[in-house]
């Protein structure tokens, strides 16, 4: 397992002197200019490529800082530190991370940039995802360390149109497979159309593919790509996200990623993670196989990630994929290569990582990397002991083991939370305190379809 040369230029990658030339040609007519919302989505502007290169590629653009402030709605929610009506919804700015800059091989003569957040005066904005991995990751470099991350993101396809979807309003929708189709060459053959499109244009957008396999739930998939620095892994996973939408779209096809779509298994999100310095992993090491380095490291995970599932579990429906029997874990124990535990110990020598099972496929990927990072450091940087390997069925654990079981109570972990406060800052906890508080608030005010269909006649 070679070690990859961090923020390496891909093969796809666009320079801005290439850019303009192909502004001038007419090969790339749009420039995508994206951030990453709270939510993990893509926001941004599509900007002319000429006026790209000869305004913003040095510059920057500007963008109401709402984006920061909303629901997934995009309701103007009161309450945040950093913008409300009483501020006026002022800008701040759309810096482009030229490094990030490649072609989107699905949409017609169009590229797309990753920008940093700052405000108008070039200071970070705190609350901004890509900025508080950054933050984790300036930890790491003052030790030399880099941490590399690979993210599995499963999604459930139907034939449905998401217009299609929408009138139905999500209910009696046509799965792309009609059973289980976990490892089968036949069932995934059938989604070709939908699959094959995906791959090659992840991997011409430089998103280095590995494979597609099929899932347990209905129409479940997944598509895995290569590990890479947690930075451009994240970036990865976001434009991914967003583009495996845009190709299903533009197949007449919708798909999913909930954490729990219906009562079958849910869309996970699982993460790799490995700390390296310049001569390699710092994880392997002799008898056991384990170095000090990971044994602090897991131990962290152990310690942090209860108070800290909020940033691995952020709606209302991630907590229902956490169920036992699923292949999602309900436990915060690990093993050696053993799925009914939240962190899956694999692979040897260079190779050796953690697989953390506990995000849903509906998990920021910057706030879920940072977590594990600082985790990770907490355990190292206090000298943690590392407990015993749990052995066996882990839905079996004791109770005090189980990750939390609801948002609710997830809210409750984070805001009491000094590890929290100590790596992130009150001024970032307090924003996504609100955010989540605003979720549950949500959810509590709505009547369910499950509610009707109790209530209406038989009660």
């Amino acid at each position: 397992m070679a070690r990859p040369d961090e923020r390496s230029r891909r093969s796809d990658q666009v320079t801005l002197d290439e850019l303009r030339l192909e502004a001038e040609s007419g090969g790339i007519d749009t420039v995508l200019l994206v951030m990453t919302d709270m939510q993990g989505r893509l926001m941004g502007k599509r900007l002319h490529a000429p006026f790209f290169v000869s305004d913003i590629a040095d510059h920057g653009a500007e963008g109401c800082y709402y984006l920061l402030t909303v629901d997934v709605d995009m309701n103007t929610v009161q309450g945040f530190s950093m913008g409300s009506w009483d501020t006026g919804y002022g800008d701040f700015v759309f810096r482009p991370d030229m490094s990030t800059l490649r072609r989107v091989p699905w949409l017609e003569r169009t590229a797309l940039v990753v920008a940093d957040i700052e405000w108008q005066d070039g200071t970070p904005v705190p609350a901004s995802p890509r900025q508080i991995l950054r933050r984790q990751l300036e930890r790491l470099a003052e030790r030399g360390w880099t941490a590399n991350i690979g993210s599995e993101l499963e999604f459930i396809l139907f034939r449905d149109s998401y217009d299609e979807a929408r009138e139905k309003r999500y209910h009696d929708l046509r799965p792309a497979n009609p059973y289980n189709v976990d490892y089968s060459i036949l069932g995934t053959t059938m989604v070709e159309d939908v699959l094959r499109p995906m791959r090659l244009g992840m991997a011409g957008a430089g998103i280095p593919v590995e494979d597609s396999k099929g899932e347990c739930n209905f129409g479940q998939h997944e598509v895995n790509f290569r590990y890479a620095d947690a930075l451009t892994m994240a970036d990865n996973h976001s434009i991914y996200k967003n583009g495996a939408k845009e190709i299903a779209w533009q197949h007449g096809a919708a798909l999913t990623f909930m954490a729990k779509f219906n009562e079958r298994e849910g869309n996970s999100c699982h993460i790799h993670c490995s700390f390296w310095d310049e001569d390699g992993s710092l994880f392997p090491g002799e008898g056991h196989g384990f170095s000090s380095a990971f044994d602090g490291f897991l131990a962290g995970q152990l310690a942090a990630t209860r108070e800290l599932t909020y940033l691995f579990a952020p709606n209302v429906n991630s907590y229902k994929r956490f169920a036992k029997g699923s292949f999602a874990p309900t436990a915060l124990v690990w093993g050696v290569d053993n799925r009914t535990c939240a962190f899956r110990v694999v692979g040897h020598g260079q190779g050796l990582r953690l697989e953390n099972r506990l995000p849903g496929a509906d998990v920021n990927p910057y706030l879920a990397f940072a977590a594990i990072i600082a985790a990770g450091l907490h355990g190292i940087d206090n000298g943690l002991a590392l407990e015993d390997e749990y052995r066996g069925n882990a839905y079996d654990a004791p109770e005090e083991r189980m990750a939390p079981r609801s948002l609710r109570e997830a809210i409750d972990l984070f805001e009491g939370s000094e590890l929290a406060r100590e790596i992130l800052g009150d001024e970032v906890v307090e924003h996504y305190l609100h955010a989540a508080r605003t979720e549950q608030q949500a959810f509590d005010a709505a009547v369910t379809d499950w509610e009707r269909y109790r209530g209406f006649e038989r009660m």
